[in-house]
């Protein structure tokens, strides 16, 4: 039967004990064999030996209530400070769940089967099995409106400009009250990392926006910028000889947002493009709900999302985002040294500026050749 041994040249599985105190990376590299815990184990490889190359920009985009869980200032900042994450897509929601931490509240540990509407008469809030005071949604709104009324905040901006502008205060807060963990949009603003919110109106953060509008703030966000700042940093990486990576929790618009930079680059904009170069998804959603359209890896392939040649430097690992998260942080940061930060923020206009100069010698193209079809 020697025409079989094409599907038998893999690692051989292996049962015996796991050793004791074993390591992330023995345990993740030898251990997660199959199912999907052999494909967190690809994430981590992949994440760990290809897309921390010094070349690949690398795209987060996180969904779901993972910063109520402590895994803002437990993962995502670390691989922030590391180098590891260049640009960040996220819900609103979980940046402002992040900003309870950074002006002193905590969080704490329950149980998800306590009595809703006894924790209501309590002025407590579970987010599953996570709870904590109301007073912490007042205090954390007061905060983002005190904020927002500073005068460099009356006019329009994207959201990155938002974020880092915000950042700036909750960096100093944090100093001031010697909070020992770190917020995502402190870290941001430290490094230079653009962190977008692909629907600003859908968290507190925005709600309190609105609140402020209502009585005459002028800030407003720029959801155009938002899409063309995204599109300029990926069509920056790879024409300056790069690649690019994303690595996706969860699902959602953050998600979409994320990927679909490349059809606004090939489809939208007309600049031969071919997709992204590695992804990494991490989710508990199925495709055939339309829990997953147009995002796994070979569905994306035909929207231009994924670069069809690199198909193969593609994984979905099927599980919950807070077991992976600090699985594959703790694995990428035992086996890669930090990477220089890219300081995107920095870049912001300049990439843009390049988009719009790609972007008017691809419709001259464009149009040239639908004349020529037409014999015009």
């Amino acid at each position: 039967m020697r025409h079989n041994r094409k599907f038998l040249t893999g690692k051989k599985i292996n049962p015996f004990p796991i050793p004791k105190n074993t390591d992330v990376v023995d345990l993740v590299d030898n251990h997660f064999q199959a199912y999907n815990a052999a494909r967190l184990r690809e994430a981590c490889q992949l994440f760990a030996e290809k897309m921390l190359n010094p070349n690949v920009t690398v795209g987060m985009s996180i969904t779901g209530a993972l910063t109520p869980a402590g895994l803002g200032g437990s993962c995502i900042v670390p691989l922030m400070e590391a180098g590891f994450v260049d640009w960040i897509v996220s819900t609103g929601a979980n940046l402002y769940h992040d900003t309870h931490f950074a002006i002193g509240h905590s969080l704490h540990q329950g149980s998800p089967f306590i009595d809703d509407r006894v924790l209501r008469k309590q002025a407590v809030i579970r987010i599953y099995d996570i709870l904590f005071e109301y007073k912490v949604l007042l205090d954390t709104d007061d905060y983002y409106r005190k904020v927002i009324d500073i005068p460099e905040f009356q006019k329009e901006m994207s959201t990155a400009e938002f974020h880092h502008r915000m950042g700036r205060y909750i960096s100093e807060r944090e100093r001031v009250l010697k909070v020992k963990s770190k917020s995502i949009l402190g870290t941001a603003y430290k490094l230079g990392i653009p962190v977008y919110t692909s629907s600003p109106g859908d968290s507190s953060i925005g709600m309190n926006v609105a609140e402020r509008a209502l009585f005459g703030n002028q800030l407003r966000f720029d959801v155009c910028a938002d899409v063309n700042e995204t599109a300029g940093i990926v069509l920056d990486a790879k024409q300056h000889g790069g690649l690019s990576g994303v690595l996706v929790f969860g699902g959602g618009s953050p998600k979409n947002f994320l990927l679909q930079t490349e059809p606004q680059i090939q489809e939208v904009l007309k600049i031969d493009e071919k997709g992204h170069d590695f992804f990494i998804q991490v989710t508990d959603a199925r495709p055939d709900t339309g829990g997953l359209s147009g995002a796994t890896p070979s569905e994306a392939v035909s929207w231009g999302k994924i670069d069809p040649d690199k198909l193969p430097d593609a994984v979905v690992a099927y599980l919950d985002s807070t077991l992976a998260l600090p699985i594959m942080t703790s694995y990428a940061l035992a086996k890669r040294k930090p990477r220089r930060p890219k300081r995107l923020y920095d870049r912001r206009f300049e990439m843009v500026e390049r988009l719009k100069r790609e972007a008017e010698r691809a419709y001259k193209k464009y149009h040239q050749t639908r004349l020529d079809n037409y014999h015009i």
